[in-house]
């Protein structure tokens, strides 16, 4: 195994974009890795647009989803990690672009730190391809941990399914919850924090993601409903995993009821709430808060246009 990276690469029918990540992939300039490209029943050309790649560089290994895994981007991913042959590993998007040096500059830190996993930061594009920022230096470095598990969980250290590379060792145990399609990552990436397992981050754009309308993200904020039923459910289990671990803080508390107002979502609120450990005077005045909130929000907006 030494230290070879396998590169999770799940796909669905884009046949459109992919060329640009496997050409990313072929360009890093660490070359120990392996990428399973794992087809989540793609009905477009996508198996003929990697077929090339495999036929000149026996890296690339195409793999169609089985039914044991459930379809989605969860049950590919899992696929991928039971079929890793690496020591490392790293998620990649098909419709996005890696940085050249991503794996080296991964690997050579948790190399050199002894971490179990490396953060990187990543930058949004639409059209044409970013240039690739130029890396000098790694000196900004910062610890993730259970220390830091409030930052993580309101996304103040954004663990992206896409900005991290991992030791295999943290999927021992923990696998994507299956019956998400939505804030997945999110979930599963806590949990393997609260096993204990420790990162780095380096203050590096080391990946580039392609913001358009067909995205998981972009459904979301659409409103489409099974988006937002995954998201509903992946708050609700990190929040009992939270408390699991004696870890559901006040201030943590307070920042999934912010999430249910600003989602107008009740079920969280009472979620939250039931899980935590405030007095029945604080979760009283929760609820008075979630349920006036859209009066004093429209308040708040009548003020400022009266000021103007």
């Amino acid at each position: 195994m030494g230290n070879k990276i396998s590169i999770l690469l799940a796909t669905f029918n884009r046949a459109h974009l992919i060329e640009e990540m496997l050409d990313s992939i072929s360009k890093q300039t660490f070359g120990n890795w392996e990428c399973l490209i794992i087809d989540d029943g793609s009905s477009d050309n996508t198996e003929q647009i990697v077929s090339s790649y495999i036929k000149n560089d026996e890296r690339f290994n195409y793999l169609k989803r089985p039914d044991a895994y459930r379809k989605g981007l969860p049950g590919s991913r899992n696929y991928g990690l039971d079929k890793a042959k690496g020591k490392y590993i790293i998620f990649f998007d098909d419709d996005d672009i890696a940085h050249p040096r991503n794996l080296e500059i991964c690997l050579n830190k948790l190399r050199n730190t002894g971490s179990d996993f490396c953060h990187y930061r990543k930058k949004s594009f639409t059209e044409s391809i970013p240039d690739f920022q130029s890396i000098t230096e790694f000196e900004q470095n910062y610890k993730i941990g259970q220390d830091q598990i409030e930052q993580v969980i309101m996304n103040k250290i954004a663990l992206a399914s896409c900005t991290v590379m991992w030791k295999k060792e943290c999927f021992v145990n923990i696998r994507f919850n299956e019956t998400l399609n939505y804030a997945e990552e999110w979930e599963c990436y806590t949990r393997i924090l609260l096993e204990g397992y420790k990162g780095v981050g380096i203050e590096k754009v080391l990946y580039y993601n392609r913001k358009h309308s067909n995205s998981n993200t972009g459904e979301f904020w659409r409103g489409d409903k099974k988006r937002r039923n995954s998201n509903e459910k992946a708050v609700k289990l990190v929040i009992d995993n939270l408390q699991n671990k004696g870890l559901l803080s006040k201030y943590l508390t307070r920042h999934f009821i912010q999430m249910s107002v600003f989602l107008k979502n009740k079920d969280i609120l009472d979620h939250a709430l039931v899980k935590s450990n405030l007095t029945r005077k604080q979760k009283l005045k929760y609820r008075i808060f979630h349920k006036c909130y859209p009066f004093l929000s429209l308040g708040h907006r009548a003020k400022k246009l009266l000021k103007k």
